[in-house]
Formats: C-alpha cells, sequence, structure tokens
C-alpha cells in the first residue's frame, strides 16, 4: 500500500512538472472514455535561436517530440492545441504546424487571446479550429530582424517563405491565396505596418476558423472526431 502510494505521488508530481515546464497534460475523458493529450503553445515560438529568459515560449524541440510521442501512443485518442501566441519563429512554426497536421489521431485547436503571424499556420492546422469571441488572429508579411546582406536575393527567399505559409494556411482552409494576400498586404488596419487584424466571429466569417467556441465546444468535437473515425 505504501508503495503505491508512493507510486501515486511520483506520477502527479511528474504530471505537475509537464504542466508547469511544457504546459501538457493527458486528460481523461470519462464521457467518451478516451485519453486526450493537451498541448499549449503559448508565448512566442522559439526556433534555433534561445530568446530572452523572461520571455514566455513555446520551444520547437520540446513540440515536436511530444506529438511523435502521441503518434505513437496507442492510449492517446486525440489532441488538443490550446493557442494563445504572438508568433515568432517562421522556420520552427511551420515545422510544428506540418507535424499537426500530418497526425493520424484526431485533432482540434482552440484559439484563446490570441494566434498571430506563424500561430495563425498552427491555429488552422488541426482538423477542426475554434476561437473565442474576444480572440485575435494577425495576418502579416514575414518579418526580419539584423542587417540584411544581399538584398535582392533575401527578399526572393523572404517571398518563397511568405508563399509557404500562405500556401499552408489556404490547404487547410477556405480562404483562397488570394484573398489571404489581400489581408496580409492592407495597409488600412496596423498603424506605420501592413497587415490585418481578424477578431472572433470575423476570422470564422471569412473561412480562416471553422467555429467560434471554447473548451466544452473543443472538447465535445474531439469526441465526435474520435465516434466518427471508430465508425470508418
Amino acid at each position: 500500500m505504501e508503495n503505491k502510494e508512493k507510486n501515486n505521488c511520483e506520477m502527479e508530481e511528474s504530471r505537475n512538472k509537464k504542466i508547469e515546464e511544457y504546459g501538457q497534460v493527458t486528460l481523461e475523458d470519462a464521457e467518451s472514455k478516451s485519453k486526450i493529450e493537451l498541448v499549449s503553445i503559448i508565448g512566442e515560438v522559439e526556433g534555433h535561436e534561445c530568446l530572452e529568459p523572461k520571455s514566455k515560449t513555446t520551444k520547437y524541440e520540446h513540440i515536436l517530440p511530444q506529438l511523435a510521442k502521441v503518434e505513437a501512443a496507442s492510449d492517446i485518442d486525440g489532441v488538443l492545441f490550446l493557442l494563445n501566441t504572438v508568433g515568432g519563429d517562421v522556420e520552427a512554426g511551420l515545422a510544428i504546424a506540418e507535424m499537426i497536421a500530418s497526425l493520424s489521431k484526431p485533432t482540434v485547436s482552440l484559439v484563446l487571446g490570441g494566434s498571430h503571424s506563424i500561430g495563425v499556420p498552427l491555429a488552422v492546422a488541426a482538423d477542426y479550429s475554434f476561437i473565442v469571441p474576444t480572440a485575435t488572429m494577425i495576418i502579416h508579411p514575414v518579418r526580419t530582424s539584423g542587417t540584411i546582406i544581399g538584398v535582392r536575393r533575401s527578399f526572393v527567399y523572404m517571398e518563397q517563405i511568405q508563399n509557404r505559409i500562405l500556401r499552408f494556411i489556404e490547404a487547410h482552409t477556405s480562404v483562397t491565396y488570394d484573398n489571404l494576400k489581400k489581408y496580409m498586404l492592407d495597409t488600412s488596419q496596423l498603424v506605420q505596418d501592413v497587415g490585418s487584424i481578424i477578431i472572433g466571429q470575423e476570422a470564422v466569417s471569412m473561412g480562416l476558423i471553422d467555429a467560434v467556441g471554447g473548451i466544452k465546444e473543443a472538447m465535445e468535437k474531439i469526441r465526435c472526431l474520435q465516434k466518427e473515425r471508430a465508425d470508418d
């Protein structure tokens, strides 16, 4: 009995550590009798360079192995992604988005607060996406910092990255490439910048996000997707 209590305490401590360090936890869904992996993508998506220690970040070297583990786990029946991100490293963000899109388990995303910049592909990569009424999404051109060497080649490369982002979003939503580009190059919304701020219902109306909803709707949708796949 003592060993059992010790093991339970160690498991609980391990779960708490995963939540604290990585924003991840496995949910026991009593209604569908299944396990759902919860993955948080918050703050700034960190790529090859480490950000300030005080910055809230999501590290792609944590997320990618976690998703590979979920894919291989026979006891995980779905994945729920919670997003509140300002964007970040484009290559890292696209890598995570492609990984999400390639999962065989049912996936649902929920935008809380915001999912900006490279956060847009992350939000739409799931099988079904939700956004709360007050959450925002920002679509804008790819930016860079520091000195640009070989200007023409650098801008060609940046344009290729932009095209990759737009094509990915187009493939996972009902928004066309041309319309996405219009939102990206809009000069009427952001002060001294180009791009568009899209709030809640507007993201659904334009076809970027599937539905307005919160955690209840997201959990219900995962159950529906699980049932659909079980019936196939």
